[in-house]
């Protein structure tokens, strides 16, 4: 069983901050030298309740001795100040010294926050013995809060942790997807980072852009679906064969169905949807803003990616030639606010992300957009089954 003692090493109740709060000087006088009799050194006195506030506040103390009838502000008075600067939840325990022992007083003191009385005159040991309780119970519910504080910081690292490592597979399943046509998994990351500036730059809120963003790296899981036949071929596929590719889109969104998980609902979204085009011919002949946000941001994000990347069919373009692509293409292939959040970019930072990762690969059956004008600047015919 803990002692006394014990429980004054565990709680050093004598350093307890202590506000006294009486108007009558003979009794601010009487509650000091019973303090100091009972080993309490660290104590502060109001005479005044007008100036009760502002030393509460300034000394922040851990139990408040209170006289109810004072001129200027009384008790109750004071007490309301003071339940509007205590933190919710916080246990701050008020003594009252009163001479008034009614049934009401009482009642209405107790409403506003005080924890015990005492009546007047006062008997020294048993306001030491009052004192004592009210702050061990401070102390141990002080004790207690430090504790929880402790156990939630331990939860949220753990969830962090939990997150970290469910990110991280997000991220190692979309290399998988990628690994037969790009060993590196750089392109998903690309896709993934622009998609999140691509987000902000429309002014998405910044958690929802980083979902997108996240989301955005498994835009073609369905590859795994894809036999290697077509997706490593080199040359043009056959409308048979090319019908075959464009189920990745259907079996990435199947992979990431009926999750409950958001960012995965995202990316279901975006895998089905981020060969739609603005002007209603793509895969599934979506149109407008029928397309989902997230994948006609991806699209773009995409195309932008592939076009600035080296192609085993054509050398990469420049990020001004891409970016200029991108506009040619904007309002049939591409959402026009998309391409125009993308372009508002700073030039730096996209060329950061450009020149950083750049990166020779094989041939992925989504390049830059199909135009004429594509196939002229790259100095190199693009088949159209790779776009």
């Amino acid at each position: 069983m803990q002692t006394r003692a014990s429980r004054k090493r565990d709680f050093d109740l004598e350093s307890a901050k202590i506000l006294i709060i009486d108007d009558e000087p003979a009794n601010v006088q009487l509650l000091e030298h019973v303090l100091t009799q009972g080993g309490y050194a660290n104590y502060r006195s109001v005479a005044d309740s007008r100036h009760a506030l502002p030393v509460f506040q300034e000394f922040g103390p851990d139990l408040i001795l209170l006289d109810l009838l004072m001129p200027h502000f009384d008790g109750y008075a004071v007490m309301k100040q003071l339940s509007a600067r205590v933190d919710d939840g916080d246990y701050l325990p008020i003594l009252v010294l009163t001479a008034d022992i009614t049934r009401r007083a009482r009642e209405k003191a107790l409403s506003l926050g005080a924890r015990d009385f005492l009546t007047k005159p006062i008997d020294v040991t048993e306001v030491l013995l009052r004192i004592r309780n009210l702050l061990e119970t401070r102390m141990i519910y002080q004790q207690l809060r430090r504790q929880n504080r402790m156990l939630e910081n331990r939860v949220e690292e753990r969830t962090r942790e939990l997150e970290e490592v469910q990110y991280e597979i997000l991220e190692r399943l979309a290399v998988a997807a990628e690994y037969r046509d790009d060993q590196t998994g750089e392109h998903t990351r690309r896709v993934g980072t622009m998609s999140e500036k691509i987000a902000l730059a429309l002014g998405l809120p910044a958690e929802r852009a980083w979902s997108i963003g996240l989301a955005a790296v498994l835009h073609d899981i369905g590859k795994i679906g894809i036999p290697d036949m077509l997706l490593l071929k080199h040359s043009r596929l056959t409308p048979a064969e090319f019908e075959v590719m464009k189920t990745h889109t259907t079996i990435g969104a199947r992979i990431l169905s009926a999750s409950r998980f958001p960012v995965l609902q995202v990316a279901e979204a975006i895998a089905l949807t981020h060969h739609e085009r603005w002007d209603g011919t793509g895969y599934a002949k979506l149109a407008g803003e029928s397309i989902p946000l997230e994948g006609r941001i991806v699209a773009v994000a995409d195309a932008f990616d592939a076009m600035v990347n080296d192609r085993p069919y054509r050398k990469a373009l420049s990020t001004e030639d891409a970016l200029a692509e991108l506009a040619r293409s904007s309002g049939s292939q591409f959402d026009p606010q998309i391409v125009a959040a993308l372009l508002s970019l700073e030039s730096n930072d996209l060329l950061q992300l450009d020149a950083a990762t750049r990166t020779a690969r094989p041939a992925d059956s989504e390049a830059s957009p199909v135009t004429a004008q594509s196939r002229k600047t790259s100095g190199n015919s693009a088949p159209a089954d790779r776009e």
